[in-house]
């Protein structure tokens, strides 16, 4: 859990997670966190805390899970590998193994320092600044203690390849499941959560894009909502009539879409949404940022559409809105692309000859 806790499984936040990992498989599933009484008993105010509020993230999430304790239950004598989905979780790795050698496989899911820095900049902290050098430094120190760095886009394994030219890199893109349009959808989908990059791409569509297309209907779905309404409430009321709120599953936003709107102005990393609108096989407009990290040259797809001017953005809304009647959304160019690098059996089948070698290896030594 990346956050203190009231104690290890209660609180708001365990409530959140449970809500949302139910679709990941588990034979067995283990809790820990930091708690509240660590703040007081351990030094976790100085190390974590400290920090934090000069906008050091990266500092913060390792000395929280420093604080974690295992499990009573966990067998790590059972544990041939581990999977960790975070540098900042490397921490409890290292305890799983203090026994025993037991290989280590992370998912680094791209520069998280640039996340880090892109927040701080609509938060707040106090000087001197931790800026996005010293949050990296947190960041790479943890991770070369891995036995392998799996990447899930090419921008960030070929920075990572830089950084840390000794560790093991692999480059695997995610498994993301398929968004799957229903017939006759008539409305222009924007999907986004609420963070800093889809904030500032979210007022970009409001303020620029909208005004142009007045007869396209519009629905923007997710909890990007919240953040419009918390940073700039004049936007927000001029277009609550745009906003769904956040779907418990991505099928309801994709519903009576006809036309997947991408305009992204910021971001780091491959996009979980970009993935959703190539599996839907519908006509995409999107800015070149969008399709960052996938290696591919967007422009050669034939069903989607680049426009980074707003007045060019809104052109190709209005040309491509019914485009979708007239074609198969399933035998799309999006749609091959999806099934050829993102399904989960092409996931499942690269992750596993790696963590296949690696045992095997780790086995010879």
């Amino acid at each position: 859990m990346d956050d203190v806790t009231p104690s290890v499984g209660r609180g708001a936040r365990w409530k959140d997670y449970r809500a949302h990992s139910q679709d990941l498989a588990a034979d067995e599933r283990y809790e820990s966190s930091a708690t509240i009484p660590d703040l007081f008993k351990t030094t976790l105010l100085k190390d974590g805390w400290w920090p934090l509020t000069h906008g050091d993230q990266a500092t913060w999430l390792v000395e929280l899970v420093k604080r974690a304790p295992l499990p009573e239950a966990l067998d790590t004598n059972a544990i041939d590998l581990i999977h960790a989905n975070h540098f900042f979780v490397l921490p409890f790795a290292e305890k799983m193994r203090e026994r025993r050698s037991i290989p280590v496989v992370l998912d680094t899911h791209d520069i998280q320092a640039r996340q880090y820095e892109l927040r701080n900049r609509a938060g707040f902290s106090i000087p001197p600044y931790v800026g996005y050098r010293s949050m990296l430094a947190v960041e790479l120190d943890w991770i070369k203690r891995a036995d392998v760095c799996i990447h899930l886009n090419s921008e960030e394994y070929a920075a990572f390849q830089q950084l840390l030219p000794l560790a093991q890199h692999e480059l695997i893109y995610p498994s993301i499941a398929p968004a799957l349009p229903h017939d006759n959808g008539d409305h222009a989908i924007f999907v986004a959560g609420n963070n800093a990059a889809n904030y500032i791409s979210v007022r970009w569509f409001l303020k620029y894009i909208v005004p142009r297309v007045p007869e396209i209907s519009i629905s923007i779905f997710g909890d990007i909502a919240d953040g419009v309404k918390s940073r700039d409430r004049l936007l927000y009321k001029e277009h609550r009539n745009l906003f769904r709120g956040r779907v418990a599953e991505i099928q309801s936003a994709y519903a009576d879409a006809a036309l997947v709107l991408l305009p992204t102005r910021e971001g780091h990393g491959l996009s979980i949404k970009t993935v959703e609108a190539l599996s839907s096989g519908l006509p995409v407009v999107a800015t070149s940022k969008a399709f960052r990290g996938m290696g591919i040259d967007p422009s050669q797809l034939r069903n989607v559409f680049i426009a980074d001017d707003a007045a060019e953005f809104a052109a190709a809304m209005m040309k491509r809105r019914g485009m979708s009647e007239r074609s198969d959304p399933m035998t799309s160019d999006t749609r091959a692309l999806y099934e050829e690098r993102y399904s989960s059996e092409r996931y499942a089948s690269r992750l596993g000859d790696i963590a296949s070698k690696l045992m095997a290896r780790m086995r010879a030594t």
